[in-house]
């Protein structure tokens, strides 16, 4: 993590798969390989039991997610939240298309109105609370 409480500028971006599987982990919390597995292909697909390994093995490499032995099976949990991994992507956005400026992105969403009026309340706040 960064000075600031970040991630780190380096956040590798998530293949679709590794997203899908991060999205069942920021929804429920915590959950065995069996229930990802069960989640994600079926309860009826067993065959893809090492697919589901190989994507919680590349998850703990990028540090993304943590285990923890629960009785016979291990339980696994993201280490970044949603908003987190959002936000490092984004700067990495910013930083590859507008030399790190947030502010073509935000007018962009602002000019296309893909904000709707409680994002643009919220957006507001935010900027009338920053210290300058």
């Amino acid at each position: 993590r960064d000075i600031h409480g970040g991630l780190p500028m380096s956040t590798p971006p998530l293949a679709n798969a590794e997203l899908a599987l991060m999205e069942l982990l920021w929804v429920h919390g915590s959950l065995t390989a069996r229930q990802i597995q069960d989640e994600l292909y079926g309860e009826s697909d067993r065959s893809q039991h090492g697919t589901v390994q190989r994507l919680l093995q590349r998850l703990e490499e990028k540090e993304m997610v943590k285990r923890e032995k629960t009785g016979a099976a291990n339980a696994f949990s993201a280490c970044i939240s949603r908003e987190e991994y959002a936000g490092g992507q984004l700067e990495t956005l910013a930083e590859r298309l507008t030399g790190g400026s947030i502010a073509p992105l935000l007018s962009h969403l602002i000019d296309q109105k893909r904000l709707s009026r409680t994002e643009l309340r919220r957006l507001r706040e935010l900027l009338d609370g920053r210290k300058p």
